[in-house]
């Protein structure tokens, strides 16, 4: 797969695709959205026909919600399970970035982007079927799916990751990044100089790189060259005359231009991925959009959040899990068995990390890392600790594990003036947690120093859950 296009034949293929014809952008694509996440089986959404939009300009929305379009996104194939993507992708994040600066960007001299080029007073934003999401955004939002591409002026390296990105008119939209991500870091750093910092904004492109945009991969690693480690060959690239950024050279519609210092304009309210209209109207910069490079029939990629599941919801979940899997086996704790970040919670408020015991301090030690490693760390609420027969994706089993066997007393810390965001809801009504916020880690472990004397489960062994099981097959629809 080398872009889009492809990857929507490949979903097309395995019957993943459905397509929409005649929704109005204004609040009813949205809608069909978010009634989609709710199914049993969410399957992709590719819109058509928008109204004020000739056929052609296509709008996608689900591309990831399930696992068998995440497996064709991940290069592991349309046939895991969630709990098979989960087993898949441990060591994954870890060996992807480790692979990655053997994965440069190729540099080629023309590609599809380039069929359709406005420049100057040519350039008019809102030709392109944006959006307005949900019924009390303050607009409507080009970039949700999208991969904001960025450059240190230091070191040169290259960002690309998903912030939220709204019309302001037909020439300027407003990007909206947060305190501690990376885009922020490089154009302030921009800033600093007295410099305008360059910005190239993909619009749609292989859904690979949206999911790589909206996990945190390491400082210094660009998700451009993590891309190429997952697909096995470099991403193509263009490098612009205007910017100097490198567009990926299959994308279906880039915006080009620069954020000027202190350029800042009000931008929101928008349903954010906790499930409120959190966050106010903050200031964010405004990209005063010079050039815009695109297909005569572009395809735009939204995942816009909302109340859990949302868009993005179940593939970030599954990412930042195999990520926070990952960080915790660096930081040297043995014994972990899963890691689960429930998608209810934003995928980021409620993690839960199962553990085969080893040592005194063990369960406190793994919650405290996972609650502070970089992949768990921001805008965290609650980080449980559970026993290796507990299976973390379970809901009803981590609480019952929680009500049994952890004692309020003795087994939740708190963590203080922990990393937060000003997008959490508590922060409307607390505004000093727009910066920070705590973290409570429950050992929700069995007792250590009390393992042999604790009661046993009361459930069928292995053995004859096994031999029941393959006797009454036909009772239990195996």
């Amino acid at each position: 797969m080398r872009d889009l296009r492809d990857w929507l034949d490949e979903v097309e293929k395995v019957g993943q695709l459905r397509r929409v014809e005649g929704a109005d952008w204004d609040l009813e694509l949205g809608a069909v959205a978010h009634l989609n996440n709710r199914r049993g089986a969410p399957v992709a959404l590719l819109f058509d026909r928008t109204k004020g939009y000739p056929a052609g300009f296509r709008v996608l929305t689900g591309a990831n919600n399930n696992a068998a379009r995440l497996g064709v996104t991940l290069r592991l194939g349309a046939g895991l399970s969630t709990r098979e993507l989960v087993r898949a992708l441990r060591g994954k994040p870890t060996a992807w970035a480790e692979a990655a600066k053997g994965y440069d960007p190729l540099v080629v001299k023309g590609g599809p982007v380039q069929e359709c080029v406005e420049r100057g007073a040519e350039v008019d934003v809102t030709r392109l079927p944006a959006p307005r999401w949900n019924e009390r955004d303050g607009g409507r939002y080009l970039g949700t799916g999208c991969l904001v591409i960025t450059r240190d002026p230091e070191t040169g390296w290259v960002n690309a990751a998903s912030y939220r990105v709204m019309v302001h008119d037909a020439r300027t939209v407003g990007v909206l990044i947060l305190p501690g991500k990376h885009g922020r870091m490089h154009y302030e750093r921009w800033w600093d100089r007295g410099r305008p910092a360059p910005v190239a904004i993909s619009l749609g492109h292989d859904p690979l790189l949206s999911v790589l945009g909206g996990v945190e991969i390491p400082l210094g690693v660009s998700e451009l060259n993590v891309a190429g480690a997952i697909q096995g060959e470099p991403v193509e690239v263009l490098e612009s005359d205007l910017t100097g950024l490198p567009i990926p050279a299959r994308s279906e519609a880039v915006l080009e231009g620069f954020l000027q210092p202190n350029n800042l304009k009000e931008e929101g309210p928008f349903g954010e991925f906790f499930g409120y209209y959190s966050g106010g109207k903050p200031m964010a910069p405004v990209l005063d959009v010079q050039r815009v490079l695109r297909r005569p029939d572009p395809i735009l990629i939204g995942s816009p959040p909302g109340k859990p599941p949302h868009d993005y919801s179940y593939w970030v979940s599954i990412l930042r899990s195999a990520l926070v899997f990952d960080q915790l086996a660096a930081a040297g704790v043995p014994g972990v068995q899963g890691v689960w970040v429930f998608p209810l919670s934003g995928s980021r408020q409620l993690q839960v990390v199962a553990i085969r015991q080893m040592y005194a301090g063990h369960a406190r030690q793994a919650g405290v890392v996972a609650a502070q490693c970089r992949a768990g760390a921001q805008a965290g609420r609650y980080t449980v600790v559970v026993d290796e027969d507990i299976d973390p994706t379970d809901l009803e089993d981590v609480m019952w594990a929680m009500v049994t066997r952890s004692d309020p007393a003795r087994d939740i810390e708190i963590l203080h003036r922990t990393w937060g965001g000003p997008v959490d809801p508590l922060a409307e009504s607390y505004p000093e947690q727009r910066l920070y916020t705590s973290r409570a880690i429950i050992d929700a472990c069995r007792p250590f120093e009390h393992l042999a004397a604790f009661p046993p489960v009361v459930e069928p062994s292995p053995e004859l859950r096994a031999r029941v099981l393959a006797k009454w097959r036909s009772l239990f629809g195996a």
